[in-house]
């Protein structure tokens, strides 16, 4: 797909990359991905196979119908790598917008895979440099609330993504984001209940994470699945009651719950779970530990460093085109 101003066209590339144990990030790949995280140090391929072998349990545990030695399915991954090309004409390599996760479930029974959902986890230079550079500018100016068009540019670049051609031909349904809840937001227990995605609840105020996914044109719902401690944050754009098969949701949550151990575990492997007003915290020192080696204190300075990088080869160069392009939108 093709659009902006006639000196200018914005256009997509996706690359995949097979997330197993053997997985080794590339010279290209963004570097505060959790993805790149795990598969770092002397342990990445312990750290690749426990994560793996933790999704494949948890979605055979959900997936128990017809499943009596809960093995029967496996879910295979792809790291889905999006550029934009800023000017097709111009040739060479885009910028490295975004990285989303594609999921396929193995039938071992049947030998048939079938579809999962696209998008899961969400990583985003131009969304680090917000929250690197633009926010923490805007507080510092002593400046009220967030600036006004706060994460207006990359939501407007998602949304164009999503109607491009390059997604639709890749991707049958819209996607679906699963990220952890806010520590700085309540939750309350909702009647509501799914018999995959389990018992809703509703934040007590829209977090600013809501509001920069809301520019993406993604709304937010909250559950809990059967066995979990925490409810996870599902960003979507369709019906995430109805839009999904019951095994596509369930190699969503499989997946990011167990990233989410590995990441957050004093939320998400908290050993009490969520009771019907809950405020989640990561000084909660009642949790268990993965043995999955994750630092997120790198991913915090690299995130900063390629924020920088983002500002200084995307933002910067090409701001008087982007604004240009999104004052159209």
């Amino acid at each position: 797909m093709t659009t902006g101003t006639a000196a200018t066209e914005l256009t997509f590339s996706i690359g995949t990359t097979r997330f197993d144990e053997e997985y080794s990030p590339s010279s290209g790949s963004r570097i505060t991905t959790n993805f790149a995280n795990l598969a770092r140090g002397e342990n990445r391929r312990e750290n690749l196979r426990g994560a793996l072998t933790m999704i494949d349990r948890r979605f055979n545990d959900l997936a128990d119908w017809d499943n009596p030695e809960r093995d029967r399915y496996s879910v295979e991954l792809e790291i889905v790598s999006v550029d934009l090309h800023l000017d097709a004409r111009d040739g060479g390599p885009g910028f490295p917008l975004i990285e989303i996760l594609d999921v396929q479930i193995l039938d071992r029974a049947t030998g048939r895979r079938i579809p999962g959902i696209a998008g899961n986890n969400f990583s985003s230079y131009v969304r680090d440099y917000d929250f690197s550079v633009v926010l923490p500018a805007h507080k510092a100016s002593g400046a009220p609330g967030i600036p006004s068009d706060f994460g207006d540019l990359h939501g407007k670049l998602f949304q164009l993504f999503l109607a491009s051609d390059v997604y639709r031909e890749r991707f049958a349904q819209p996607p679906v984001i699963c990220i952890s809840v806010s520590t700085n937001r309540t939750y309350t227990r909702l009647d509501n209940r799914h018999p995959v995605l389990g018992v809703e609840y509703q934040q007590d105020a829209l977090s600013l994470t809501d509001e920069y996914f809301g520019r993406m044109g993604l709304q937010v719902r909250y559950f809990m699945p059967r066995g979990s401690v925490a409810p996870l944050a599902f960003y979507h754009c369709g019906d995430l009651l109805n839009d999904y098969s019951d095994l596509a949701l369930i190699g969503t949550i499989s997946t990011m719950e167990a990233f989410q151990k590995i990441y957050r575990p004093e939320i998400y492997n908290a050993n009490a779970a969520a009771g019907h007003v809950y405020r989640p915290s990561l000084e909660n020192a009642d949790h268990s530990v993965t043995g999955i080696a994750y630092d997120r204190e790198e991913r915090s300075r690299l995130a900063l460093a390629q924020a920088g990088l983002t500002e200084e080869r995307f933002l910067t160069p090409y701001r008087a085109v982007l604004d240009a392009w999104a004052a159209d939108r």
